[in-house]
């Protein structure tokens, strides 16, 4: 196309996307400043008493007898309690056939026995939901190894299709073992609105072993479990009777499948040079940090408890995890590539980058679209509840991230006077989807484009940053998951709308209440500065404390088993000395002496 062209078409593209956005703007402005400030809802008040009569005093109301399913306690406090419950029989009962069997013929049934039936009923919507979300993050795994293996050389293929693969059994093993008790093993113990009541069942009320610092005690001075600042879980190590329970079966199995994929990020950037058994030390190691993050985020600790502690926003807000997930991987491929080094050939004697293109094209735009696919299980399926209904503006909202990511990106190429790569477009649109991961329950359509549009300018510049500085990331995984996980974190401070998250973290301030009819997540666009801030700590914690403990790591276990295999392995390819076995054994350049060692 005549150079000519390009730049009108360009400009043209250009202009008509940043006028919609804007315009979006002006108009969602002008919306806020019209709106009148939703009145307090209001409560009933009491004939004022007789002047000079002395003021009744209020009776209190006994407190309403709940389902045991509603309080996690038993209801006779001579039967052992109902939890553990290995069958869900403990939460309400399933009809046609009901199994308390009275039948489900109308006029026999009481009020309790149809709320039984519907309760039940209510836990198996979200189970399904939750898991079949589940399903999807599980199958996202085929698309991190088709995208990281396409952009891999040929010579390397096996072993990146494997490094992959084998990363799902490494660390959801070690999940097993010690990484679901790490990180949820007090997460009942975790700040909570008033009145809230986990979607997944009494079920839950088990993980209430952790440790922290300023220990609560009730008022016989017994121990509560809740800490002013939570830091470990300490329940469910190799998942053990004290949780063998329908409800915490299903938070152990997404919650895993989410920890592997923060686990399979550093196998893009450390791919076709780093040794198979450091990777495999690697992958029984990755649980730990991962965890731990995750417990201060999503298992109730400090970071969650700021908005508590230290009056921030609603606390660190992360609602699918662009920084427990994305940001963390990121950061330990940072990490990982710089303590490991740039492939043979990545850089010439000037220390000027070299393209090292990958082997197939149509395979990273098909891995990029079975991650797409995924990541509508991975962001509405954080709800944890088939029954929230607002996953509908999560979904729309991941969609449109995505669609604005690689629209930027090529537009961002465009106006460096790059072509389209194609490889690039699919990470524009990964970087959209994962910058939107942990704002996209609480922001508008609008939002959610602004900040996909954003991630796809970031990850083109982040990409260029990194391999200015010697840093070899052969998928662009740290630009994608590590820059654009902190700008996915940050923006909730400043993107949400506060219509979404009412006492989130357990965060209830009267003062948003009186001016906006209840109290969201708000980013500072939206009136709460002090949540901006909270999420700006989140973002430094993730990479200061990922960081740390990624590059001891590294450099510890390259004294246990070598981290880089030898300089002849890695120009031969992989393939053979490291797996045995050729990714394209048919028209593979390989002397086939060093299939094995």
């Amino acid at each position: 196309m005549p150079r000519g062209k390009q730049k009108i078409i360009f400009a043209s593209v250009a202009m008509t996307l940043w006028m919609s956005i804007f315009a979006g703007l002006a108009f969602a402005a002008e919306e806020t400043k019209e709106a009148a400030p939703a009145a307090e809802p209001s409560k009933a008040e009491a004939p004022a008493a007789a002047p000079g009569a002395p003021a009744a005093p209020a009776a209190a109301e006994p407190a309403p007898k709940l389902p045991t399913y509603f309080t996690a306690t038993s209801d006779d406090p001579k039967k052992p309690p109902a939890w553990p419950d290995p069958t869900g029989g403990a939460s309400g009962v399933w009809a046609t056939p009901a199994g308390d069997g009275k039948g489900d013929v109308p006029e026999k049934l009481s009020i309790q026995d149809v709320y039984d039936r519907m309760v039940h009923n209510l836990y198996g919507i979200n189970y399904v939901w939750v898991l079949v979300a589940g399903f999807l993050v599980m199958f996202m795994q085929a698309g991190f190894m088709m995208v990281e293996t396409g952009l891999c050389r040929a010579k390397n293929s096996s072993h990146t299709a494997a490094m992959n693969f084998m990363i799902y059994p490494l660390g959801g093993f070690t999940f097993w073992v010690y990484g679901f008790a790490i990180g949820w093993g007090n997460w009942w113990n975790g700040p909570v609105p008033p009145g809230w009541y986990p979607s997944l069942g009494p079920g839950l009320s088990l993980l209430n072993e952790g440790w922290g610092l300023g220990a609560a005690v009730d008022a016989a001075g017994k121990a509560t479990g809740v800490f002013t600042y939570g830091l470990i879980g300490l329940k469910g190590f190799f998942l053990g009777g004290a949780v063998n329970d329908v409800a915490v079966m299903v938070l152990f199995f997404f919650m895993m499948v989410f920890m592997d994929t923060t686990a399979t990020i550093p196998t893009g950037a450390m791919a076709e040079r780093w040794s198979w058994k450091n990777f495999c030390l690697f992958g029984l190691w990755v649980a730990l940090p991962y965890c731990l993050y995750a417990n201060w985020v999503w298992g109730g600790g400090w970071l969650a408890q700021g908005g508590i502690n230290w009056g921030l926003g609603h606390g660190a807000v992360d609602f699918a995890g662009s920084g427990v997930v994305h940001s963390m991987g990121g950061i330990i491929a940072l990490a990982g590539a710089m303590i490991i080094g740039p492939r043979i050939g990545k850089y010439d004697a000037h220390g000027r980058p070299q393209a090292m293109p990958g082997h197939s094209v149509p395979m990273v735009v098909g891995g990029t679209f079975i991650l797409a696919f995924g990541w509508f299980g991975f962001n509405p399926g954080s709800t944890l509840s088939g029954t929230d209904l607002r996953i509908s503006f999560v979904v729309v909202n991941t969609m449109l991230a995505s669609f604005a990511g690689a629209l930027c990106a090529m537009l961002t190429l465009w106006a460096k006077g790059l072509k389209p790569d194609s490889t690039m477009l699919c990470n524009g649109m990964l970087a959209g989807l994962v910058a939107i991961t942990a704002p996209c329950a609480f922001v508008n359509p609008l939002g959610a484009v602004i900040i996909g549009a954003v991630a796809g300018v970031l990850v083109v510049f982040s990409v260029f940053f990194f391999e200015a500085r010697g840093i070899d990331d052969p998928v662009g995984a740290i630009s994608v998951h590590g820059t654009n996980g902190l700008w996915g974190v940050i923006s909730v401070g400043i993107f949400a709308t506060g219509e979404y998250g009412a006492g989130w973290n357990g965060v209830v301030r009267d003062e948003m209440v009186k001016l906006y009819g209840s109290d969201g997540v708000r980013g500072l666009l939206y009136g709460d500065f002090s949540q901006f801030i909270m999420q700006l700590i989140d973002a430094g914690t993730v990479a200061i404390f990922g960081f740390v403990m990624a590059y001891v790591w590294f450099k510890i276990s390259d004294l246990i088993t070598p981290l880089r295999v030898s300089k002849e392995t890695e120009l031969d390819g992989l393939d053979g000395p490291e797996m045995g076995v050729l990714g394209y054994p048919d028209f593979q350049l390989h002397s086939g002496q060093r299939l094995v060692e």
